[in-house]
């Protein structure tokens, strides 16, 4: 089947936005195809600089004929609604209709046949449409072209369109549309400097690899792996390290066609300023990598660049004049960084009370204030000092105000872990300064120094607490505030250190020291403890483990305690997953749905201990005897938190459960028998609600 080539060759595409361009072109393009009935057999899209190009293969030559059929009026109609079914349906007279019987009488039946057309004609029809409504973030109208103003909005101005469609063994045939004056054809362009002839193109395998030939290397992926390889063998060669940054190489490999790598250097007294500052100088300004020695793991005086061009002179030039521009940015970062240390971190706080956090919330300065307090009842629970945990929250925003933060927002934290130490800060409390803001992602690291847990869940759980008291939730996929980050945050700062807190005794704390109360303050602990059972259930959905086992252990209520309910899920997994747990779990769910049944019947509940005297079966005796030996034990495990033993006495239940459904009939027709049958159930149930709630998890 025929293969479809279409490129759309342009200015400059800024990189933020080429990756998802690629991917809007192809999902537009296949989903048209799919909708006029020209189901495709792959498609991939790519993206360079100066082009969108995609290649769509096993793409049916013709539409499928359509045959549908269309009701018209009875038999016996006025004759103005048969002209209009006859003029609508494209019939001739009613001879050519069908007649179809029906209750309501006999109606004439159109049977309407349309015929598929050439693939190559939808295709004319459906590309301009596409490229006109192509959904760019930002685009631009420009000049007028052959006297016309120009009509298209492109990210950038378009100027040419190549689409060619046909067999792998043929001659393609040239899509025939225009966009804007533009005609579609099969003539593209190489590099702008090292081959910008045109070149004529007729199918993808040609086209991919006329470009090659004309310095033009398409495929994103096979861009970054050669600026990466080549990245770190220079490196090498010159006896240093390179130091791996992914969202740069994604951003250089869409700024180049054809990458070259090279080696610039620069003062070594520039390595005097931080290492993260050097790094985010060379890396916003210039976009180049730095290198390390490899034995002591510092930054070196070096930079590696990607250039777009082979150069004459082997890059001297280029590489000259990255030099000139980062020896400037950095002996800005320099002076940014030596007059901050002039300044102690604690002077800059008053101006924070200038500025406002949230209008509801106060300003900055309240806050730190706000978190100070917390961090100081939250240290006793982690083990911290209280007076170093005071301290390093009183210090941990301080470092928002310096010159380095203000032109690197992306260093802040770890410039007032800098600072701190320069001013003779204690170790732990510069730590926290930086650390505080931790764990940002699911790959962060989370911090384990005391001082610094103390801090940053303090600074968490007042945001949190702050903005459910103003009613700023989220909702839906809206979180301006990065409250779930917040909430997962907590989450893992909690588990990953062992920690044993009440979360809704930290939360009411909080909610004291707001200015801000909201109308049902009682309700706020309880409603935020909820929104962490969320999280909680996503992050180990994330993590392929049971999310449904966080409610079964939530509907005991009266936990807050994340660390027991992380190990209680835990353990209750891994019995779940053993023979045991899986047959106690079908017995306690047939248990709990006989009883629904029941209950619902007779209008009542069968709680109560069941009379002894009733028992007739063994089975019945067993059961109950096993009931009232696993509940004392597994509530004794329990108690002392040893969630395994508690499991293990829970399966003891399997073997007197089963017997009982083999050979116990229920509903007896002894009421009394039956309602003592129906409390022994009520039993199992109760003696499984020492571990979790066995109906609320998922078969």
């Amino acid at each position: 089947m025929p293969d479809l080539l279409l490129e759309l060759f342009s200015e400059e595409i800024p990189a933020r936005m080429q990756a998802k361009a690629a991917d809007d072109l192809r999902r537009m393009v296949t989903d048209k195809l799919v909708a006029e009935g020209l189901v495709y057999e792959g498609a991939k899209a790519f993206a360079t600089p100066r082009r969108l190009a995609l290649t769509v293969h096993g793409i049916p030559a013709r539409q499928p004929d359509l045959k549908t059929e269309r009701r018209g009026p009875k038999i016996g109609a006025p004759d103005a609604a048969v002209q209009g079914f006859l003029k609508a349906t494209g019939l001739t007279s009613l001879e050519e209709a069908k007649i179809q019987r029906d209750p309501k009488g006999d109606f004439y039946i159109a049977l309407i046949e349309k015929p598929g057309r050439d693939a190559i004609d939808v295709l004319a029809e459906i590309l301009p449409v596409i490229i006109r409504t192509f959904p760019w973030p930002k685009s631009m109208r420009w000049g007028a072209r052959s006297g016309k103003s120009g009509s298209l909005n492109w990210v950038r101005p378009l100027h040419a369109i190549t689409a060619t469609f046909g067999l792998e063994t043929e001659e393609p045939d040239v899509v025939k549309f225009s966009v804007d004056g533009i005609e579609a054809g099969q003539t593209t362009y190489g590099h702008r400097f090292l081959a910008p002839s045109a070149i004529s193109v007729r199918r993808f395998e040609d086209y991919e690899a006329k470009l090659l030939n004309a310095k033009v290397v398409l495929d994103p992926d096979r861009r970054k792996d050669a600026i990466l390889i080549d990245a770190k063998q220079l490196a090498f060669a010159q006896g240093f390290e390179l130091v791996e940054d992914q969202n740069l190489l994604d951003e250089v490999a869409g700024l180049v066609e054809w990458p070259v790598v090279l080696m610039g250097s620069f003062e070594p007294e520039f390595l005097t300023t931080p290492a993260e500052v050097i790094r985010a100088t060379i890396r916003n300004n210039q976009k180049c990598f730095v290198v390390r020695d490899p034995k002591t793991g510092k930054l070196a005086n070096k930079f590696i660049l990607i250039a777009n061009i082979e150069a004459t002179d082997g890059g001297k030039t280029i590489i000259g004049g990255n030099e000139r521009v980062i020896r400037a940015r950095l002996s800005d970062a320099k002076f940014f960084y030596e007059t901050d240390l002039k300044t102690k971190l604690e002077d800059r706080l008053p101006k924070f009370e200038q500025i406002v956090f949230h209008e509801k919330l106060g300003t900055q300065a309240a806050r730190i204030k706000r978190i100070e307090r917390l961090a100081a009842e939250i240290a006793p629970l982690v083990d911290a000092d209280g007076g170093k945990a005071t301290r390093a929250a009183h210090l941990a925003k301080a470092d928002l105000l310096t010159e380095v933060v203000g032109e690197f927002p992306e260093v802040q934290g770890l410039m007032g872990k800098y600072y701190a130490l320069a001013q003779g800060e204690d170790a732990s409390i510069a730590a926290a300064c930086e650390e505080h803001y931790k764990p940002q992602g699911p790959a962060d690291r989370v911090p384990t120094d005391p001082v610094s847990v103390a801090v940053a869940l303090a600074d968490k759980i007042d945001t949190l607490v702050g903005f459910w008291a103003i009613d700023e939730k989220p909702t839906g996929s809206k979180d301006p505030y990065a409250l779930r980050r917040a909430a997962f945050g907590v989450i893992r700062l909690i588990a990953e250190n062992a920690l044993r807190l009440s979360l809704m005794k930290v939360a009411a704390s909080a909610l004291a020291g707001l200015s801000v109360k909201p109308a049902d303050a009682q309700k706020l602990p309880s409603d935020l403890l909820a929104f962490f059972a969320d999280r909680l259930k996503v992050q180990l959905r994330e993590q392929g483990a049971r999310h449904d086992l966080v409610d079964a252990v939530f509907a005991l209520g009266g936990q807050d305690d994340l660390l027991m309910i992380v190990r209680r899920v835990e353990a209750l997994g891994k019995f779940l997953d053993s023979d045991d747990g899986k047959n106690l779990l079908a017995g306690t769910k047939r248990a709990s749905n006989i009883l629904s049944i029941e209950e619902k019947k007779d209008k009542r509940t069968f709680d109560g201990a069941p009379d002894a005297a009733l028992y007739s079966l063994n089975e019945e005796k067993a059961l109950a005897k096993a009931i009232g030996e696993v509940k004392a034990e597994a509530n004794s495990a329990v108690a002392k938190e040893d969630f395994a033993a508690a499991m293990s006495a829970m399966a003891k239940l399997r073997s007197p459960v089963d017997a009982f459904f083999d050979k116990v009939r229920v509903n007896d027709d002894d009421a009394k028998v039956r309602e003592n049958r129906l409390k022994l159930l009520n039993e199992i149930r109760s003696a499984t609600r020492a571990v979790a709630d066995f109906s609320k998890i998922q078969d």
